[in-house]
């Protein structure tokens, strides 16, 4: 059996409003084995990067578990939660954002070193060299500011700082939708080389549908909190069951003009229904072609419908006789 780094199970996070609760993730369960990248995609708003910073306990849970190498971490105290979040990084969306612009990549790099107390003095800044070159920039930047540098040179500051502990799993959240497309592909690359040279685990949250497949193992669809599928990343692609799936792949623009004008697209009507105390049952049914009555009085189960194919979905399911 592969090796399971993470287990997600149920995990729920609700925000108060003056309007009642807003529920953002709500009873999500996904795993990834060690050494994948697991892509989590859906439309802005569902719950993707709030699931992502909730997993690594930047946001407290409201329910659920977190089981990272066999220990739920949200049973963890403090002190206990600082030695585990060496092995557990983030790489943020906005690399501008993330970044102290009164700090130099110097110090912005070796902070995570400065506050486990890890090394000082000339190896301290040996190994912001180190991590600087691996990420393809040189030692000649470690004394400029971030402003000084480009949205790409800023990600790879970014990757460097979250490499600094070495840790083992790290959750990329939209790393490459604040860049130029012609950098996306590099920093997508970069990725995947770190990965294979330093035994990675990442958890890859975006919003390209072609990129994610480039990067992913496998891949999770999110809808407004649920999980609605999860397979992996060519049986999700060629075979997808689930229709909110349908709806998103088929939206994929094709290079070739001929084929664009002629593949049939599924287009989904009306809007995403508001994450505000949402009514019972599926989510997702208000602009699914298959919704019915038991869609709307309960939620379906996710659940494995073919060999390691998830599904939340009663019409699947009917159609796979289960």
């Amino acid at each position: 059996m592969e090796d399971i780094i993470l287990k997600v199970e149920n995990l729920s996070k609700y925000f108060p409003v003056q309007q009642g609760q807003l529920k953002a993730v709500d009873g999500m369960n996904l795993h990834i084995y060690r050494g994948e990248t697991f892509g989590l995609v859906g439309e802005s708003g569902c719950g993707k990067s709030t699931a992502g910073r909730t997993i690594l306990r930047l946001y407290e849970p409201t329910a659920g578990k977190a089981i990272f190498e066999g220990e739920n971490i949200y049973d963890l105290s403090s002190s206990e939660m600082k030695k585990v979040r060496k092995k557990m990084q983030m790489i943020f969306q906005d690399p501008y954002a993330s970044l102290d612009p009164r700090m130099t990549v110097e110090d912005i790099v070796a902070e995570p070193l400065d506050i486990y107390k890890v090394v000082s003095g000339k190896e301290r800044y040996q190994r912001v060299i180190e991590l600087l070159q691996l990420v393809g920039l040189s030692e000649e930047h470690a004394q400029r500011f971030p402003h000084e540098f480009s949205g790409g040179q800023r990600q790879r500051i970014g990757i460097a700082r979250a490499l600094a502990l070495n840790p083992k799993f790290i959750i990329c959240d939209e790393p490459i939708s604040a860049l130029d497309v012609s950098i996306q592909a590099q920093i997508v690359n970069l990725l995947k080389d770190l990965q294979s040279k330093l035994d990675l685990t990442l958890l890859f949250i975006a919003h390209d549908l072609s990129m994610v497949r480039y990067i992913s193992d496998r891949v999770g669809v999110m809808y407004l909190g649920h999980m609605m599928e999860s397979a992996k990343s060519e049986e999700l692609y060629d075979h997808p069951l689930h229709p909110y799936t349908q709806a998103l792949l088929s939206a994929i623009p094709i290079a070739d003009p001929i084929i664009q004008k002629e593949r049939s697209r599924m287009e989904l009507e009306g809007d995403v229904p508001s994450p505000i105390d949402p009514k019972p049952g599926c989510r997702f049914v208000d602009r699914c072609p298959y919704g019915s009555d038991e869609c709307r009085g309960e939620n379906p189960p996710f659940e494995e419908i073919r060999p390691n194919h998830y599904v939340a979905c009663f019409k699947v399911r009917e159609v796979n006789n289960l």
